[in-house]
């Protein structure tokens, strides 16, 4: 099996040994791992949450309501 990449399109296809060679010259031979980065899915963005800190006057105001 070879990674073939169209130079008009951009496509990327992978196909038989015959096929690859008997290719017209729009397609070039490239590494397996570029066709493996386009197949997989996109990494998870994780997102930040931000914390937020308290000011010395809204911790105060927290422990009055709690004591009450």
């Amino acid at each position: 099996m070879k990674c073939l990449k169209s130079s008009k399109t951009g496509k990327i296809i992978r196909v038989s040994d015959k096929e690859a060679y008997a290719a017209p010259s729009e397609w070039k031979f490239i590494p397996k791992s570029e066709w493996k980065a386009e197949r997989r899915p996109a990494s998870k963005v994780e997102e930040v949450v931000e914390v937020q800190e308290e000011t010395i006057a809204q911790k105060q105001l927290r422990k009055n309501k709690k004591d009450k």
